[in-house]
């Protein structure tokens, strides 16, 4: 392909930029009913405890969490490398005027050489026979010389710039369609997980559901008190800085709305999405994934922490809530969940990140 069928192919990448705010539609694959013993049509989680049937759940939600994280990562990613292709389009369009604007001044400066009857300089200078004219002449010729170079040099430049730029648009473009599939997989993958929680849910009577949200709060009180006598909280009483109360008062403002996976409000929120637009209304950027935010912001000691800062829980950093003092947190848990408060130690703790350190 040559150098302008390239400008004009990556150009047209902004057109396709529309594309790319159509939601995903991938669907989930059915989840099947579960498989019933021999000589009984009674479904296989009927033959579960309820504790049994409590922790299936739960893990089928955090792998939901995970998948969530992966979502967003890419949906994070494709929007960066979008604003990136709109960025290079317009500097390819912008190489595109200069390289025109440079072969009109080479053209005017055929067009003089032309005009003076088509002889070298040297030859011109020559035949003037005026010394005073020679040597003016000699200084135009040697600036025009360079003049034509010069032009010569930069149209060459701008020209390798714009196959460099053409190809990074197109390396972008690959970026995001590789993005795209990925948050197809990760969707459906939440997608399949959810439906699985929901459907072991349906299967429980009126009573043994009510018993099952009791034995979460139980499950989690008791991870609670164990960590609280562990002596957490014994050094834990510092003050939140001005950012900090900030991202808290937001925080906590959004209690009682619906977990809903990759929101980030104001509506609903998943548990990422409302630590991060806590510390976007306290203007201070974080990263959108529980994950990244685990990578990428400074870690302190649970015995350092302070209201604001930001609690990554589960081995794989799935979920993430904000501390508000107390020994206690606010985040969006799953979903039909909304956003509350809860134990600080109520889940398994990886560490702690501080975004305005």
């Amino acid at each position: 392909m040559n150098r302008r069928h390239c400008a004009t192919a990556a150009i047209t990448l902004v057109c396709a930029l529309a594309l790319l705010t159509a939601p995903v539609q991938a669907m989930a694959a059915p989840i099947p009913d579960p498989t019933p013993t021999a000589g009984s049509s009674a479904p296989a989680s009927s033959k579960k405890t309820l504790e049994e049937v409590r922790e299936e759940i739960d893990t089928l939600y955090r792998k939901a969490g995970a998948a969530t994280d992966a979502y967003n990562f890419a949906e994070e990613q494709s929007e960066r490398q979008s604003g990136e292709i709109v960025r290079l389009a317009k500097t390819i369009a912008d190489g595109r005027a200069k390289i025109a604007e440079l072969k009109d001044r080479a053209g005017a400066q055929a067009r003089e050489q032309y005009r003076n009857g088509g002889l070298p300089p040297g030859a011109q200078l020559i035949l003037s026979g005026d010394p005073g004219l020679f040597m003016d002449g000699v200084n135009q010729a040697r600036q025009g010389q360079q003049a034509t170079k010069g032009i010569l040099t930069e149209l060459e430049q701008t020209q390798e710039d714009l196959e460099t730029y053409t190809k990074d648009a197109s390396l972008n473009w690959e970026k995001i369609e590789a993005g795209r599939v990925k948050q197809a997989k990760a969707k459906k993958s939440i997608d399949a997980q959810i439906k699985a929680a929901e459907k072991l849910e349906a299967q429980l009577a009126t009573e043994e559901r009510a018993r099952l949200v009791q034995m979460e709060k139980d499950a989690a009180s008791t991870a609670q008190a164990a960590w609280l006598s562990s002596g957490a909280l014994r050094d834990i009483d510092r003050e939140a800085s001005a950012a900090g109360k900030q991202a808290v008062a937001f925080a906590t403002a959004q209690i009682g709305k619906p977990y809903v996976w990759g929101a980030e409000g104001p509506g609903s929120y998943d548990c990422s999405g409302l630590t991060s637009q806590a510390w976007a209304a306290a203007k201070r950027p974080i990263p959108r994934t529980s994950q990244e935010q685990w990578r990428q912001l400074p870690r302190i000691a649970v015995q350092d922490m302070r209201p604001g800062d930001l609690i990554i829980y589960h081995s794989d950093a799935s979920h993430v809530g904000m501390y508000v003092g107390d020994g206690s947190i606010v985040h969006a848990p799953r979903p039909g969940r909304d956003v509350t408060t809860a134990g600080a130690g109520s889940m398994q703790i990886l560490g702690v990140v501080r975004p305005d350190k």
